[in-house]
């Protein structure tokens, strides 16, 4: 990683793009600093404190703090995460989205120009409902129209900002700038995390052997969580493909071998990120308005949606809910891999360039072939990430550690620094290239 850094920066436009993303980081957290007007932050921190495990840890992590500290960008990005959920799932009911998607360059544009204006509509209710919630629990200085509009203007515009700054980091920066922005967010809460994790277990353990032994079990949770990602974010099983000669004039063409490269972790974090975002919308609406705190039925069953409650020895009954987690985390990985590969179309198109997999009939069987090999990796993919989300959440109940990141957060964390990295490597090649054509 060092060296592929080393050597970008020799490079005078791929160091310029690494500028701009580095200057861009620094606008996101400057404005995650900026306080919301109108909002009281001391109640609203000493709220935060109160509610901390009725699971809003996860998203005010993946805002960076910007949620407890309710600055303008206390939205963040997840308008905008939504609204590309929503319109996935529209691509595949809707047959006019469909056939834009198909269109290549032009219809994405034009599918990420709807995304936009439903990440802006998202953010009006998200604020709206926030500022109207926040408003009737007195933790605004005001509550009367002109404070609710004030609010609500700011927040929708703060989650807008992020996504046009996330696309110009796309644009004229490194990587994909959604991703790096959600990903700055959460390496922004570690060093408080990891202190509350010195403070409870290191800190204040009774003897030196105590807290020599809890250092050594949270450095190696740590580290054997994030080997196990870069495993399987790298993992993957290649189908060879054999493509047939052909004569072309007096030339003879073809006959090359390649493969398919089908990744083990197909969806990347995509079904956990689903999942999550089911289980934790009641319970964060629940807060906002200040429900969810009794002991009826209802307050029963937004402990069982919050992983805070799982894996507690002394309330198993809420664990239920790590169940339902791990069922949808692996439906998710089935259902986003089914919209975003689709093995018909590429066994046809092996088919009309005279390729076929060796052993396996063109058309058809081909694509029975990729569509049994694809459910077996899945099914590897969807266990390897249901792994990495349960290990933290184990350790967090049954030791009480209360921290926001986990394995969702190193999951996106490692997964974004590798395909940035290998997006950086794939720029130095290509000026590599230019370079030696010139020449």
């Amino acid at each position: 990683m060092l060296e592929t850094l080393r050597k970008a920066f020799k490079i005078k436009d791929i160091r310029s793009r690494i500028f701009y993303t580095f200057l861009m980081l620094i606008v996101i957290r400057i404005g995650s600093q900026l306080p919301l007007p109108g909002v009281n932050g001391e109640v609203i921190a000493n709220w935060f404190a109160s509610q901390g495990a009725d699971g809003l840890n996860f998203f005010n992590a993946i805002t960076g703090g910007s949620f407890e500290q309710m600055s303008v960008f206390a939205l963040n990005i997840t308008p905008y995460i939504t609204s590309s959920i929503i319109m996935q799932l529209l691509t595949i009911a809707i047959p006019k989205l469909e056939e834009m998607q198909k269109d290549g360059e032009d219809g994405r544009k034009k599918i990420a120009e709807i995304t936009r204006y439903v990440t802006v509509v998202l953010a009006l209710i998200q604020a709206t409902a926030m500022a109207i919630g926040f408003g009737r629990s007195n933790y605004l200085n005001k509550f009367d129209a002109l404070h609710v509009i004030m609010m609500v203007t700011s927040l929708t515009a703060g989650s807008a900002v992020l996504m046009w700054i996330g696309e110009r980091i796309t644009e004229k920066g490194v990587g994909n700038g959604i991703s790096i922005v959600l990903t700055i967010n959460i390496i922004s809460r570690i060093p408080e995390d990891l202190m509350t994790l010195y403070t409870q277990f290191i800190k204040n353990a009774p003897n030196v052997g105590n807290a020599i032994i809890a250092g050594l079990v949270i450095l190696a949770v740590i580290l054997v969580t994030v080997v196990f990602v870069i495993i399987l974010q790298d993992g993957q099983r290649k189908i060879p493909v054999q493509y047939s000669k052909k004569i072309q004039g007096r030339k003879q063409v073809g006959g090359q071998s390649s493969h398919i490269p089908l990744k083990v972790n197909t969806a990347g974090v995509i079904p956990i990120i689903f999942a999550q975002s089911i289980m934790q919308f009641p319970v964060v609406i629940a807060t906002i308005m200040g429900k969810g705190n009794g002991t009826g039925i209802g307050s029963k069953i937004l402990h069982g949606l919050s992983q805070s409650y799982w894996c507690d020895p002394e309330q198993p009954i809420y664990s239920i809910g790590l169940v339902v987690y791990i069922i949808l985390v692996v439906a998710f990985a089935y259902f986003y891999t089914s919209i975003t590969f689709n093995p018909l179309e590429i066994a046809n198109n092996m088919k009309r360039q005279g390729g076929f997999i060796p052993g396996i009939r063109p058309g058809k069987p081909t694509s029975d072939y990729l569509t049994k090999i694809l459910n077996y990796i899945v099914f590897i993919g969807a266990v390897g990430l249901t792994i990495v989300a349960v290990i933290p959440i184990f350790f967090n109940g049954i030791f009480n550690a209360n921290v926001s990141f986990g394995g969702t957060s190193i999951i996106i964390i490692v997964g974004v620094i590798i395909e940035t990295l290998k997006q950086i490597e794939s720029q130095m090649l290509v000026r590599y290239y230019k370079g030696f054509l010139n020449d």
